[in-house]
């Protein structure tokens, strides 16, 4: 054992031995931040944190391009889809913006793990790097010119946050905007006359999230709250990275040229490329259509 590791060993069994003291609990506030670091300290000495072992929601927006890169956003979502069905992962749609042609503005969908083996990283911990701008290059399906065209989508992978999870992260109610409005089916129709769809903005970073599946207000405020919580995690997780590597990085805002992490292309010639990693391939039918993402997410395993 290093003696990095001996040193996490040793706070852990130090911070431990305080739980056994009699006034521990006294103070409520103090003993949950240690619980908490003892909870960190564990997760850095596993080599993945506790929500790497969990399910993850994934959000595609639609960047720069107009209805080719809400096509693209709609044809990244099948290729997660695919990808989730071979390693046995469920999904189900949160929240969708879809076009008239069969893209999205914007979908948020839950990645779902069932009886996996001991040890396995659920769905988070194997997509949470596929998080960043995609950049898609083909001739334009919607051009009569059939020109060639270059869009953009973002794709935000957080950790799904149970109920159970929240105290790790504490929202003060005094920092939410609570909205609530009717849920709307496809076309704009009413499917429900009651306000049961739910938008939450957190004010201090403008983190917004709305969730309008499920049958009642207070189902969807609940699933509301558990991604506002994942997406606060993942800025927090983020801003860690960034104090770690010593430097900087200003979150993405700006899907476009420049930003991605990945490239797509299929016109003048076929190649999918990473651009973090540098890994590519020139089989782009089989990462688009059929998921094959092994290779990318892999590699993505040291950044």
């Amino acid at each position: 054992m290093s003696t990095d590791k001996e040193a996490v060993q040793k706070k852990i069994e130090e911070l431990e031995a305080s739980m056994n003291e009699a006034d521990f609990w006294t103070d409520k506030q103090r003993a949950q931040a240690i619980v908490k670091e003892i909870q960190d300290l564990k997760a850095k000495l596993s080599g993945f944190g506790k929500y790497d072992k969990g399910n993850a929601v994934i959000t595609i927006f639609s960047g720069a391009g107009g209805d080719d890169a809400e096509d693209f956003s709609g044809i990244l979502f099948h290729m997660y889809q695919k990808f989730c069905d071979t390693k046995g992962f469920d999904t189900g749609i949160i929240h969708q913006n879809k076009n008239d042609h069969g893209g999205f503005r914007n979908v948020t969908f839950s990645v779902n793990g069932k009886n996996l083996p001991a040890g396995r990283q659920g769905a988070y911990g194997i997509l949470k790097n596929e998080s960043g701008v995609h950049r898609l290059v083909r001739i334009s399906p919607f051009n009569a010119k059939k020109l060639r065209h270059t869009s953009f989508s973002l794709v935000e992978v957080i950790p799904e946050f149970k109920k159970a999870d929240e105290s790790d992260l504490v929202i003060s109610p005094n920092d939410l905007k609570i909205e609530f409005a009717r849920s709307g089916g496809p076309g704009g129709q009413n499917v429900n006359k009651r306000e049961t769809a739910v938008r939450i903005v957190h004010i201090p970073t403008n983190i917004a999230v709305h969730v309008d599946t499920e049958r009642s207000q207070e189902q969807n405020r609940s699933l509301a709250m558990s991604l506002l919580h994942g997406k606060l995690y993942k800025l927090e997780e983020n801003k860690r990275k960034s104090a770690e590597q010593g430097m900087y990085i200003s979150k993405t805002t700006d899907i476009e040229w420049g930003n991605q992490i990945r490239s797509y292309v299929m016109h003048p010639y076929k190649m999918v490329k990473d651009h973090r990693t540098e890994v590519e391939t020139s089989d782009i039918e089989s990462v688009l259509e059929e998921g094959k993402l092994d290779e990318f997410i892999e590699a993505e395993k040291s950044l």
